[in-house]
């Protein structure tokens, strides 16, 4: 167990706002967390791994009186839908945040009050422009013919008493620390983005309005509620134990990565930054903008229709299948394109043909030629070093990936390993050793080495595909991958020997 006073490794999705049903895009995010909270667990870490939902807002407050409810029955029951696709999905998380929570209410009021005694909040007039979907306040310079030039909806003329924050007093500041860390935003084309942004006049920003009331008050000002980013993002203290347990978020903030969709980077990256700097609090370690995803090659949308509901793909494809195909499929942080086509080729040529048909035809052989027992290795043998190089290979490539966040390069390099020993197979024929007793050494540290492999990579692949690692462990007879965990689990050699593997179900039955 980890040191009482050891950092936690602390990771987030954003909090996901409740006004709409979850799709791919929220899918996408949570399950890359949750790949990076996994593998940090079993390199042995004490791992905080934070999703939720956003609440507050004119936008959910009309949508509720549309529908005739209260906001809170309509965030009590959209929550609902996040809470049981993340268990659909195999999703990890250590916390789920609600901002509509008593914890989260302290927490934005201790914050405020802290900025505002450091003089950075005032009392004003607000007079521009504000999109109501996209909860964003616009000059009319950057309006599109008065429609909001991210959206491309209506925006709306807004004249009333605001709190400011004085966001324009921390721009400098923020300009140098992004020069200074050209690692806090990534990839580095967002770090360009914001940059850029930086480089226009900074704004003081409104944060609270008067109009409505589903929020949270101002503290000592009951007719304002605040906005909804200044509130949202502060769910990430509100987790760690701000203000509540300061012992607890000593250990946990700051955050070591924020993962978010590139529409919400600014807020993460510009407005988030400068409120941390104006309570006098670090700043997290990184925050990491990943691309959309179309739909066969069109922009997803409710009015075409073809907005991709995670749980219709899960129960077609199966959970794992699913979550391999969005991390493979496209570099993380670059835009990508789901289509049917796409995922049922890489279920039949990667998760069927390479690494499914890979367990299956190695079991079968030991249990054939073996009568199912594990042979033992032989520490001097050309083949069984010639593996432990590539597999020391392969772990400093999975583990540099991971830093990155590219996984597909994660995955490309664990596939070295399956296609290293798919080939390993045809070149030693087996079968062939088999027929001549004088080969029966041979036979055995081929079929280690393939086992051994077969162990490993139940364990590279435990964070992407959680399900299927478990059966591949238990046809090798071996401990469920998560069973140990530290940098040492990754080593070649562990396999136990002696016990007995166990044919089971194919891993990834080919699809028609």
């Amino acid at each position: 167990m980890s040191d009482a006073n050891e950092k936690i490794y602390y990771i987030t999705t954003p909090i996901y706002y409740v006004n709409d049903v979850p799709h791919i895009g929220h899918a996408y995010t949570t399950i890359a967390a949750d790949v990076v909270a996994r593998y940090q667990r079993l390199l042995g870490k004490q791992v905080f791994f934070l999703t939720g939902t956003d609440e507050h807002g004119l936008k959910i407050e009309k949508t509720a009186n549309a529908k005739g409810l209260s906001a809170k029955e309509l965030v009590d029951e959209v929550v609902e839908r996040f809470i049981h696709l993340w268990q659909v999905l195999n999703i990890s998380h250590d916390d789920f945040i609600r901002t509509s929570e008593e914890r989260h209410h302290r927490a934005v009021h201790a914050f405020f009050k802290m900025v505002k005694e450091q003089g950075s909040i005032y009392l004003g007039h607000y007079e521009d422009w504000y999109c109501v979907p996209c909860e964003t306040f616009w000059t009319e310079k950057q309006l599109d013919n008065e429609n909001c030039p991210e959206c491309g909806r209506p925006a709306e003329k807004v004249k009333e008493e605001s709190y400011f924050f004085a966001m324009s007093a921390f721009q400098e500041r923020l300009l140098d620390y992004l020069q200074e860390h050209d690692d806090f935003v990534m990839p580095k084309s967002k770090l360009n983005e914001v940059l850029g942004f930086l480089r226009e006049d900074l704004r003081d920003l409104s944060i609270s309005r008067s109009s409505f009331n589903w929020g949270i008050p101002v503290p000592d000002d009951q007719r304002h509620v605040i906005y909804v980013w200044f509130d949202a993002l502060i769910n990430y203290l509100t987790a760690a134990g701000f203000p509540d347990d300061m012992e607890r978020f000593k250990r946990l903030w700051p955050a070591d990565i924020h993962l978010i969709g590139k529409d919400i980077l600014r807020f993460h990256a510009v407005y988030w930054p400068t409120f941390l700097f104006a309570a006098d609090l670090p700043l997290p370690r990184q925050v990491f903008a990943h691309g959309w995803w179309t739909v066969e090659g069109e922009k997803m949308s409710k009015s075409v229709g073809n907005v991709v509901d995670p749980e219709v793909i899960v129960e077609e494809y199966g959970v794992d299948a699913f979550r391999y195909f969005l991390l493979r499929e496209v570099p993380f942080g670059a835009d990508g394109d789901f289509s049917k086509a796409s995922i049922k080729g890489r279920v039949n040529s990667e998760l069927a043909n390479d690494l499914g048909n890979l367990l299956s035809r190695t079991v079968a052989m030991v249990k054939k030629y073996r009568q199912a027992v594990i042979p033992a290795a032989d520490v001097e043998n050309a083949h069984y070093l010639e593996f432990a190089t590539l597999n020391n290979e392969v772990r400093l490539e999975v583990a540099k990936a991971m830093a990155d966040l590219t996984f597909h390069k994660v995955l490309a390099a664990i596939w070295r390993l399956v296609e290293k020993c798919n080939q390993f197979i045809d070149e030693q024929a087996p079968w062939a050793l088999a027929k001549d007793e004088s080969r029966a050494h041979d036979l055995d540290q081929v079929l280690y080495c393939v086992l051994e492999s077969l162990r490993l990579l139940s364990l590279y692949l435990t964070p992407v595909m959680p399900e299927k690692t478990v059966q591949m462990a238990l046809q090798l007879g071996q401990a469920e991958p998560t069973a140990a965990s530290g940098p040492e689990v990754f080593t070649w050699g562990r396999l136990k020997t002696g016990g007995e593997v166990v044919k089971g179900e194919s891993l990834f039955p080919r699809l028609d």
